[in-house]
């Protein structure tokens, strides 16, 4: 028994990781080899995480085709839906302020900006595209909160909607990952 890797159990009583393979750096940290060689392994487990989730409104059947899937991926993943909370907004632009003020409330261990763009015939779609990508990114930057991007922007209506599912559940994966890293690298 070492009580220094104790302190990388989860909440299972399961080690991330080897415990033959910590590397000792000081007297109060423990880090897996791989974080020596530059990287920290991916830990994509949900319990007890708060995540909030922001979707637009328009292009409302992707939305919520994202939505199902990073509902569903969160729940598999072990955060409760009782740690969810799902706010919605007019559109990709007004995601945002909305991620801002979900992020400045201090409830969240991450968030999710769900929305779709498509393509049109007009240069909309790369104002629309690229704004609400900046924005999203300097929410996060600004308040230390991750923020998933789950924002398709696609050709088409057939795109977004072969894409839907599998973008939503990549976008809850994220935010659980990033939650997780925020924390292992805030210790």
């Amino acid at each position: 028994y070492d009580p220094l890797i104790e302190l990388f159990r989860d909440g299972s009583g399961e080690f991330d990781f080897e415990p033959d393979t910590v590397h000792w750096l000081g007297p109060f940290r423990a880090f897996p080899v791989d974080a020596i060689m530059g990287e920290v392994r991916k830990r994509v487990q949900g319990a007890g995480l708060r995540i909030g989730i922001a979707m637009s409104r328009f292009n409302i059947d992707v939305s919520e085709g994202l939505l199902g899937g990073c509902t569903a991926e969160l729940k598999r993943l072990g955060v409760r839906s009782d740690d969810m909370q799902i706010v919605t907004a007019p559109g990709a632009l007004e995601l945002p302020l909305v991620l801002q003020t979900m992020a400045q409330g201090g409830r969240f261990d991450a968030l999710v900006a769900l929305g779709c763009v498509i393509r049109g015939e007009t240069y909309h779609f790369e104002i629309v595209s690229n704004e609400s990508a900046r924005g999203i990114t300097d929410v996060q930057l600004a308040t230390g909160v991750p923020i998933a991007n789950g924002v398709l922007t696609t050709e088409d209506d057939d795109q977004a909607l072969a894409r839907m599912v599998q973008k939503g559940m990549e976008a809850g994966q994220a935010a659980i990952e990033m939650a997780n890293l925020q924390r292992f690298l805030k210790k």
